[in-house]
Formats: C-alpha cells, sequence, structure tokens
C-alpha cells in the first residue's frame, strides 16, 4: 500500500522508501533509521516511491542570522566591517515581529533545500525584550525543523571600543539572566538545543566570554562565536588584547570539544593544530566568505588536523540565497580554488562537511547520517534530469541547483512534493516583504 508521507508514527508500522538511485531503500521506524538496502516487505509497510530519486541525510546548517532576512540586498559592496556598520542601525529598528517573520521564512526556504536541522545565531535583542528567541523557536516547531538556538549577545558598545552602536547591545548581567531563562524554556536537547553564543571579539566583553563559558559548562550548553572571519578582527584584537582572536579566546577557555566558531577563514598553521588538539568546530560559511570578500577558509587543512567542519549560510544579508544547498557546490569550488588541487575535495566531501561534518560541529551523533539507528531526518531530491550522469553524488553537488522533493525529520515530513506541509512559503514572503518594506526609508 502506498500512504502519504508523514503518516503518525506506530511501532507496528514502518514507513519505508523505495526505488532511490542512490543509496537504496530504506526503512524507518519510530523515528528512526531501521535499515538501508535491500529491505524485506512487512505486511503492514507505509511505501513511499522514490524511483530515480536520490536520498541523503538531512542537511545540517551550524550557521545562521535568520533576522537578515529582513534586510537582504544592502551593503553589496562592503567588508564585514563597513558592511556591520551600515546594517546595525537598520537591525536596531527590528520588533519582535520582524524576528518572527524572518524566521518563519528562512527556516522555511532551509527546508524547502533539504535542511533538517538549523543553528541560528541571534545576537540582536531589540529594546531589551528577549521574547525574540520565544519568536524563533516557535518558528522552528511552526515549520517543522530542528533548531539549535544560538543565545546571541553583545554587550561592546562604540563608546566602550567596540564596534556596534551602544542602542543595540546589552547588559552582561541581563544577558546571563536571559540565556539562563531561554534554556529553561526551550532546550531539550533533541528539538531544540539551546546554545550558548556571545556574538564576536570586536563585539563583546572578555567578561561576557568568560561568564559565558561558565554558564554554558554549569547548564552542559554548547558554545559558539564568530572568529577569524576577516583581517579586520584580526587586527582588532592585536590592537586591544597584543594577541591574535584565537589566542584571545583560547585564554578564556574557549577552545574545547563543546565549542564551534563561524568562519574560521584566518587561522595560521599553529592555530589549526590547535583547533584539532580541542576538536573545536568551524562552520564553513563559503558564499558570504565571498560576498564580503574575507578570504578562503582552509577546509582541507582544517580537516586535515581532526578539526569538525560543517557547512553553514550565515545570515541573508550576506547570502541572499538563504539555502543551504547551493553551499555544496560553493564549497567544492572553494576548496579547489584554495589548494589548486581537484582531487582533494570532491562532491562526497561536499556532502560529508553538510550532514556529517555539521553534526558534529553541533555535536550531535543522532543525525547527519543514513546510519541504521540514526535519527530519521533525511532529504530526498529529484533527480530526473540527472539520469544521464553517472555518479549521482557528482550529479547532485555539481549539478544545478534543486530543491527537496520531501523532507522528513524524524521520519514526518515537513516537506511533501516540493512544498512545505505546515505553512505556505508564499505567504511568509508576502508577510516578510511588507515588513521589509517599512526599512526601506
Amino acid at each position: 500500500m502506498v500512504a502519504s508521507v508523514g503518516t503518525p508514527r506506530s511501532t507496528a508500522a514502518r514507513l519505508v522508501l523505495r526505488g532511490a538511485r542512490w543509496p537504496g531503500d530504506m526503512a524507518i521506524r519510530d523515528g528512526l533509521i531501521e535499515a538501508i538496502g535491500e529491505v524485506a516487505a512487512e505486511p503492514d509497510d507505509r511505501v513511499l516511491r522514490c524511483d530515480g530519486d536520490i536520498v541523503t541525510a538531512g542537511l545540517v546548517n551550524t550557521h545562521h542570522h535568520l533576522y537578515q532576512w529582513m534586510t537582504r540586498g544592502r551593503a553589496v559592496d562592503c567588508d564585514l566591517f563597513g558592511w556591520l556598520t551600515e546594517l546595525y542601525p537598520v537591525w536596531a529598528r527590528l520588533d519582535v515581529a520582524d524576528v518572527h517573520a524572518a524566521a518563519l521564512l528562512g527556516l522555511s526556504e532551509l527546508a524547502l533545500t533539504g535542511c533538517t536541522t538549523a543553528a541560528d545565531h541571534h545576537y540582536l535583542v531589540p529594546h531589551g525584550d528577549d521574547s525574540v528567541f520565544d519568536a524563533i523557536a516557535e518558528a522552528a516547531t511552526a515549520v517543522g525543523i530542528r533548531l539549535h538556538l544560538a543565545r546571541g549577545s553583545m554587550d561592546l558598545g562604540e563608546s566602550d571600543g567596540g564596534l556596534p552602536p551602544d542602542a543595540v547591545v546589552e547588559d552582561l548581567d541581563a544577558i546571563l539572566t536571559s540565556t539562563e531563562r531561554v534554556a529553561d524554556r526551550w532546550h531539550d536537547g533533541e528539538r531544540i538545543s539551546v546554545t550558548v553564543a556571545p556574538c564576536s571579539p570586536f563585539s563583546v566583553s572578555p567578561e561576557l566570554l568568560r561568564e559565558s563559558a561558565a554558564l554554558a559548562r554549569r547548564r552542559d550548553l554548547r558554545l559558539h562565536t564568530h572568529l577569524a572571519e576577516t583581517v579586520d578582527e584580526q587586527t582588532d584584537c592585536v590592537r586591544r588584547f597584543g594577541r591574535r582572536p584565537l589566542a584571545v579566546l583560547d585564554d578564556l577557555g574557549w577552545i574545547a570539544g563543546d565549542v564551534w566558531v563561524a568562519h574560521g577563514v584566518h587561522f595560521d598553521d599553529a592555530e589549526i593544530r590547535r583547533l584539532g588538539e580541542a576538536s573545536t568546530g568551524v562552520a564553513h560559511c563559503p558564499s558570504s566568505n565571498a560576498r564580503l570578500g574575507a578570504g578562503l577558509c582552509r577546509v582541507t587543512d582544517l580537516e586535515d588536523a581532526g578539526v569538525p567542519v560543517g557547512l553553514g549560510v550565515d545570515g541573508a544579508a550576506s547570502n541572499e540565497a538563504g539555502g543551504l544547498f547551493a553551499e555544496l557546490r560553493q564549497s567544492l569550488y572553494t576548496a579547489r580554488q584554495r589548494n589548486g588541487r581537484p582531487a582533494t575535495f570532491g562532491p562526497a566531501d561536499a556532502l560529508r562537511l553538510a550532514t556529517e561534518g555539521g553534526a558534529r560541529c553541533l555535536g550531535r551523533d543522532d543525525i547527519g547520517s543514513l546510519s541504521p539507528g540514526c535519527r530519521a531526518d533525511v532529504a530526498i531530491w529529484p533527480a530526473e534530469d540527472l539520469a544521464d550522469v553517472s555518479d549521482p553524488l557528482a550529479g547532485l553537488v555539481l549539478g544545478p541547483d534543486r530543491r527537496a522533493r520531501h523532507v522528513l525529520v524524524d521520519g514526518q515530513a515537513i516537506v511533501r512534493d516540493g512544498a512545505l506541509v505546515h505553512g505556505s512559503i508564499e505567504q511568509h514572503r508576502t508577510q516578510l516583504a511588507r515588513r521589509a518594506r517599512r526599512l526601506w526609508s
């Protein structure tokens, strides 16, 4: 019998994906992958035909700023510091409803591009109203996507030598109190995981970094921040602290196995070795780095040193596409452009970053893999146009951009036949555009 994707779970019946070109059939029971390859039929199986499609683990987005859907297409000729300087005053005008609308659209676009887990780093708290984090979590629940909610923060305004305007920073004690509240309300470690995430070395104080690490380890939460994204950041750290950014964080206890950092473009050989020794992860955001002219991340060197590396979209104000699928191809091109040796980074490597590597960055071993016992977070890709391509993964990664046909989280559909199961992408776009227009003046 053929059942619709997303029929409620039953301990008696399985959902079986049949006919996929790669990697073959798959059985899902109680939200977990039960078997892959040759799957013998059982009488009560619910069958989803995937004839000729390509099935992968759901993609894992390790770094995003969902609120930035409100400000796409600005500061297009700026480097990071110039881009931030232009956008901070605009972001200061956002309210909680804006953030919710942006999160709904951003998470929906991610789901449609095969993403089943998204890490959102939100560090703007309009008027001190930390219900923005509730708004993001509620949007993720509505879409059905798995969320790593990074309670970001900034406490170092311009008057204290930081880059952000004073109007967008918070008090250290308020940040810590809010972080506890967000974790108490939302952290379950499965569908929503809260992360402690001061924004960057040039927007937070050493005290906030130190206190955040202590809070995270007391609560058994992971830590996240931006690091080594640009030469300007490096210059700022040397001016203020006499040390490069990684050394500053290392002194504050941040280079450890419960931490992943975003970008990691400007690490030297010794720093890469240190990251590998500590198992500190790196979220590689190739399109955003290119858009802002930040440089080329040393992905192959990082992986060779044992550093967990995942893929990130970054904010839609520096990667206006907003989906994760295109980052697979971009990561391959960036790696080959940097090292000049095509054989050292192929389509399977790009897919690994987007799945297993991302899971490692987030400290998870239950997602990111098509393996029995893993959560059934799965993306099913239409491949009719790839029937003439001998290597299905090469066709997927190097071929035309595509949206997923179906996307499952815990074996339940959040995308079915290329459309959201919960909500309308067209309505989300209309709502977001209406809210964004008031920021154009």
